[in-house]
């Protein structure tokens, strides 16, 4: 049978991929460097991700969840991490206990589930005031995993992309922690902590958004590439007269004559609603605006300034991650694992 073919794809860049992991890992300095892989990669794809960092060297990954840790188990080669961390449910047992994964356990109830089935190795959370996920740093946390095996005991920053005092609270309530509990590695920092500077590295760093090329503080602009670039195809190219409405609830009223391309992308595939009115497409040195609202599947883009866009043309989005995060009103990682099923994942 052949292959379909969809008519939007997105076109990932591994080399930028293991570039930004690889500054990453510089400027962990003597931490090792990991690699977030939740969410199917944040979007891209997981095992795809996970095969190439590992490749570069990455020999740490977190996913959220024993199925997403299903997935990409098989891919792990010997000496490397997986994580899973949002810790074990008792639905999780079975797996959690016949997994190379280990499970990032983050409530009282947790540590007594894996200790009392005699789980081996684990990781541990401690919320230093995030207040999500973790065991309460003003707790007595040293008795409460008395008896495990700690690979990396950890803690998340709230505001890590902010000048807060928050970051440094965070810190030195870890710190407390760490003088308290022992394990084998200590792990505060995701992207934007690394950037913080030397004191939030510890052993190991966790990131996320700066992989896949989100800017997550402006001292990172220069060195992270962007890797997600997605694309659609023309549909249909069209003339909207002067006074003619396009699109839902007539938001756009032509005060000109203009060419228009049809575009299969909408909210659908993860392209919103904050978009309209907003994104463009980019074709050569041209940025062509969206008119109009987008839709389920379909958004319309002013193509007047280039007769040669036809129908079946592949355009490229407008989607450079703050940019498009300051114009859509979403954030980095929406515009990331938003990204839909729909899309062909094509690697470069």
């Amino acid at each position: 049978m052949h292959p379909y073919i969809a008519p939007l794809r997105l076109r990932l860049n591994g080399e930028a991929l293991i570039s930004n992991w690889r500054w990453l890992s510089a400027m962990s300095g003597g931490a090792a460097c990991g690699a977030a892989i939740k969410a199917d990669g944040y979007g891209l794809g997981a095992a795809e991700v996970m095969t190439r960092l590992m490749r570069a060297g990455c020999r740490d990954f977190f996913v959220s969840n024993w199925g997403e840790a299903a997935r990409v188990e098989p891919l792990l080669a010997d000496g490397v991490n997986l994580s899973v961390l949002h810790g074990v449910r008792a639905e999780d047992m079975v797996q959690a206990l016949a997994s190379r994964a280990r499970p990032v356990l983050c409530t009282p109830l947790q540590v007594a589930r894996w200790r009392d089935a005699g789980g081996g190795t684990c990781d541990v959370m401690v919320d230093t005031g995030m207040n999500r996920l973790g065991l309460d740093w003003r707790g007595d946390v040293a008795a409460a995993v008395a008896g495990l095996e700690i690979g990396t005991l950890m803690s998340h920053l709230a505001s890590a992309d902010e000048d807060v005092a928050l970051n440094a609270t965070q810190r030195e309530r870890f710190v407390g922690v760490r003088g308290a509990v022992a394990a084998a590695r200590y792990s505060l920092a995701n992207s934007a902590g690394i950037c913080l500077g030397d004191a939030y590295r510890f052993d190991l760093t966790r990131p996320g958004l700066a992989l896949y090329g989100g800017i997550p503080r402006a001292s990172a602009g220069g060195h992270i590439r962007p890797v997600v670039q997605p694309q659609a195809q023309v549909l249909q190219r069209r003339r909207l007269m002067a006074g003619d409405a396009i699109g839902y609830n007539a938001t756009f009223t032509a005060q000109r004559d203009h060419e228009v391309a049809i575009l299969n992308l909408g909210y659908a595939d993860g392209y919103l609603r904050g978009f309209s009115g907003r994104g463009a497409v980019l074709l050569e040195d041209a940025r062509l605006p969206l008119l109009g609202r987008v839709s389920m599947d379909l958004i319309a883009v002013d193509v007047s300034a280039r007769p040669d866009v036809a129908e079946g043309d592949w355009l490229t989005i407008d989607y450079a991650l703050p940019e498009a995060a300051a114009a859509s009103g979403l954030s980095q990682y929406e515009l990331l694992t938003g990204l839909g099923a729909r899309f062909d994942r094509l690697w470069e």
